[in-house]
């Protein structure tokens, strides 16, 4: 039996082996097909299912998973090419935090991920439902369900009783579930791409008769690169192309293929997408521009319908130099060198400039991606190609965004572990404001460094593609300096001074030379040589001058590189090649220490000079190298950072969280604004530290209050609000210090004659213990997902000031380094110095991170003031915003 058409609720996610499985949940139709699946059991599975072989237990089954919807009970299916390969459930009880689950995989589809991948997506539903804890029922020899159970990477405890186990799961998607999540996601996705990047054979479609046409180029390079594998092309014209066989349909192809790429208008793009995915073709490349809406989705649905993987359309094609593939399937106009470097790009021009760029530098290229539109393969996709392909080490990005934010956060931290990972960071300052502070519409603060979000994934992000291809034949070549202390040497004095202030304005350091090795250098070098920092070693210098003088410069431990910079001149007996090789054959490059050269006089904006021990990356200016070489520090720092861990936080009330925001969503399905009284019980869920308050719509219910709060003498504090009155918007809603019932009566009607019918009441609180204010909060980023912000704030903050922002999740390393941010120690280690609770901060942040993090609906939630005291810190007025009910975790494994 197969599944018809039903768009709604259906998601699709990869397979361990890489095909493409649709998971929804189940219908009334589908009850033919469930049946189908458990008459297909053997009569084993069948007795591991239910605890016995019975048959007429299938059919009970299928009547009670495709009944009409029942609170407490939820089912999924999964479908492979439209046909019910497996299924999952869960049935609460007389707990409704606590649900029984059963788990059906057909026969011929076991150890390929479809049971984990169920559950997986069943917990997913069921933490939206406020369901904390699964439980199941197994057979003592039901090994495949109890290692999934156990593998799925969630809190399992087991308890044998005779012949069963009854196992408990808690849905607690913590730091571990989400790890093994990631390596089970990086498996199924290189598998799927294997086809796509590594294929075995390859179909071109629309070859065309013409000489020019974009088919025919690609067939002509995948001639010329020597593909290895079976090569075929679709043309009705024609009995051969290029030499290569012709057929006129891909029906007509002999042999399936893995890789068709489409050559065809993009009118035809959806009807041979069609053809191809009846042909049993894995992946398309699809080169066309111009398609239409319309025509997209339709082209996805085929691609989903038949799980192909999709490069494009408006791609350029794909390449993979491998000595067993050689497959370069693009219409670029010059062959590609092979070599270790990862490129994915959506601009075909570009991606030609960097595959002309590497080339010329000898870097080369282990795969190209051309992307196009992204409909299907994504920047995370190539990242974890990259990741265990075994032969790429510099990965390279040129993306207009990076699909699912929090996916290419996570992923391109782990994969910058391995490899730099480098992108062209083409947008300029990312205005990321305060999350409101009530100072009014289109006021924030200044921009927020998308360098140092870049920095924090571990991503190095240049300006322009000039800097990428600097910055690429650095790390290729040379070791990751330890630090930023640098040494210039130069021929000529004014070149010298030039490249020191090109080290500074990099942010390197040009060190001032110790005394004793400022004589060892003039020693070795000729006459009216300075050894200040920079180095003048005069034009007259010979070749085993400078080659002596940058080996006792890279040996010094004080310093971290040497940059030479080298003008043409005729006092010297030694050439400009000489001096060249110089450093080519120093014993620098032995030691593993970073050098790099300035050729004032090279025509090349950057090249590699070959050597024995290595190679040493030339600029033509030393601006480049400077920029090069802090991009390389800037990498050494962040790999000698560890990784830190994200740490256990108590009475955190996730379920609770998760129920509230449901309940806001269900009523305002757009999203919007939490009232007041919700971000209260929001922020309380997460065990934010609030002070007690109440609201009263009148004199008498205020001073009642008050009373209530702190007693007849107590301070308090009253903040006008209303529709028009936003939390904090600043001095004029705020009343301090108020004591006594008069005080507060006329504080009441101060403000009720300031707003008039604007304000509908006021909030009482208790006056707090006086600190240092600051501004906090969580807002969603398009690129990077989640940051928590913090910063200079409170009314007093005027004019606004721009935050220190880290990636969620925060590990401790990470809050403890954004209170280190000038931004924030300024405050809190200035004037104030010592008075503020640094570890309440701490904790504080981490819980806004554990917020960011359970809630991805969150679109920013700022504390707008937030009082850090000797004693402790608390978060007053508070404005969060949801985004549209989201239906899935933003972690959860599926295809976009």
């Amino acid at each position: 039996m197969t599944d018809t058409a039903h768009p709604v609720q259906k998601t699709h996610a990869l397979l361990a082996d890489g095909r493409t499985v649709a998971i929804r949940p189940t219908r009334p139709e589908d009850h033919a097909a469930v049946v189908w699946l458990f008459d297909r059991l053997s009569a084993e599975n069948l007795r591991l299912r239910f605890l016995g072989a019975s048959r007429r237990a299938g059919r009970q089954a299928a009547d009670r998973v495709c009944a009409p919807p029942t609170p407490g009970h939820r089912a999924l299916l999964a479908l492979l090419a439209g046909q019910v390969v497996g299924l999952a459930e869960y049935e609460t009880g007389t707990d409704p935090c606590s649900a029984e689950i059963a788990l059906t995989v057909a026969d011929d589809l076991h150890h390929q991920g479809v049971g984990t991948l169920l559950l997986e997506h069943l917990a997913d539903r069921a933490g939206q439902d406020g369901i904390t804890t699964f439980t199941a029922e197994a057979l003592a020899d039901s090994h495949p369900a109890l290692k999934v159970f156990a593998d799925l990477g969630l809190n399992t405890v087991r308890h044998f009783d005779g012949t069963t186990v009854h196992c408990v799961i808690q849905l607690d998607p913590d730091e571990y579930y989400r790890a093994a999540v990631d390596t089970r996601g990086r498996t199924a996705a290189s598998a799927s791409l294997q086809a796509l990047l590594r294929p075995e054979s390859i179909a071109v479609i629309g070859t065309d008769h013409e000489p020019g046409s974009v088919g025919r180029a690609v067939l002509k390079n995948l001639r010329r690169a020597g593909f290895n594998g079976r090569l075929r092309a679709v043309d009705t014209h024609a009995h051969s192309v290029e030499r290569i066989p012709c057929y006129p349909s891909v029906a007509a192809l002999p042999h399936p293929v893995d890789l068709a790429v489409l050559a065809v208008p993009a009118s035809d793009v959806t009807a041979t997408a069609e053809q191809c995915g009846v042909a049993g073709v894995r992946a398309l490349v699809v080169l066309a521009t111009g398609l239409d809406a319309e025509q997209s989705a339709a082209l996805l649905a085929v691609c989903r319908r038949y799980g192909l993987r999709l490069a494009g359309p408006n791609s350029m094609g794909v390449t993979n130099t491998e000595e067993q593939v050689r497959m370069d399937a693009t219409f670029a106009a010059h062959r590609t060198l092979p070599g270790t470097a990862g490129v994915g790009v959506q601009s075909g021009g570009i991606g030609i400039a960097l595959l002309a760029g590497l080339s010329r530098l000898g870097i080369g290229v282990s795969t190209f991606a051309s992307l196009g539109d992204k409909y299907d393969v994504s920047g995370n996709d190539l990242l974890q190609w990259w990741e265990g392909d075994g032969r790429t080490d510099l990965a390279v990005l040129h993306l207009e965004s990076f699909g699912n934010p929090r996916g290419f956060a996570r992923t391109a931290r782990r994969v910058a572990r391995r490899m730099p990972v480098l992108t062209i960071d083409t947008g300029g300052p990312h205005p990321a404001r305060r999350p409101d502070a009530g100072r009014g519409a289109g006021q924030g603060v200044p921009v927020i460094s998308r360098q140092a979000l870049f920095t924090q994934a571990g991503v190095i992000a240049t300006r322009t593609l000039g800097e990428l291809l600097d910055t690429a034949a650095m790390l290729h070549s040379q070791p990751l300096p330890p630090g930023t202390n640098v040494a210039v040497v130069s021929n000529s004095r004014g070149a010298g001074t030039m490249a020191a202030d090109a080290c500074q304005a990099a942010g390197l350091t040009v060190l001032e030379l110790p005394a004793t090795l400022a004589a060892e250098l003039l020693d070795l070098l000729p006459h009216g040589a300075q050894a200040t920092n920079p180095v003048n070693v005069t034009a007259a210098v010979s070749e085993a001058a400078l080659r002596a003088c940058v080996d006792r410069l890279a040996a010094h431990g004080a310093l971290n590189a040497v940059m030479v910079v080298l003008v043409p001149t005729a006092l010297s007996e030694a050439t400009g090649d000489d001096l060249v090789r110089a450093l080519t054959q120093s014993t620098t490059i032995r030691r593993s220490r970073t050098v790099t050269a300035v050729l004032l006089d090279q025509p090349e904006p950057v090249r590699l000079l070959h050597a024995t021990g290595g190679a040493v990356p030339a600029y033509s200016a030393p601006h480049s190298a400077a920029r090069a070489l802090a991009h390389a520090a800037a990498r050494s720092r962040w790999l000698a950072q560890p990784s830190g861990t994200t740490p256990e936080l108590p009475d955190i009330d996730t379920a609770g969280a998760h129920a509230l925001v449901d309940a806001f969503l269900a009523v305002n399905p757009q999203g919007g604004r939490l009232d007041p009284e919700a971000c209260s019980e929001l922020l309380d869920r997460y065990g934010i530290p609030r002070p007690p308050e109440a609201r009263a719509d009148g004199e008498q219910s205020a001073a009642e209050a008050a009373v209530r709060l702190t007693g007849p003498r107590g301070h308090v504090a009253l903040t006008a609000y209303g529709p028009g009155l936003p939390p904090g918007s600043g001095h004029d809603t705020v009343l301090l210090d108020l004591v006594g019932e008069t005080e507060v009566r006329a504080a009441y009607r101060e403000l009720k004659s300031r707003f008039g019918d604007a304000m509908t009441g006021v909030l009482v609180r208790p006056m707090v213990e006086r600190g240092i204010e600051l501004i906090s909060g969580i807002k969603q980023d398009d690129v990077f997902g989640p940051l928590i912000l913090c910063g200079p704030g409170g009314i007093t903050c005027d004019p606004p000031a721009e935050p220190a922002a880290q990636l969620a999740p925060l590990t401790e390393r990470d809050a403890r380094a954004m209170l280190a941010d000038p931004r924030c120690s300024s405050l809190l280690l200035g004037r104030h110095g010592g008075s503020a609770d640094i570890e309440g901060l701490k904790t504080l942040l981490l819980r806004l991170s554990r917020m960011a993090e359970d809630l991805p609906q969150l679109a920013e939630a700022a504390l707008v003031t937030v009082v850090a005291g000797p004693s402790g810190v608390t978060a007053l007025d508070a404005r969060i915003r949801l985004l549209p009910h989201l239906v899935h975790d933003p972690y959860l494994r599926r295809l976009r």
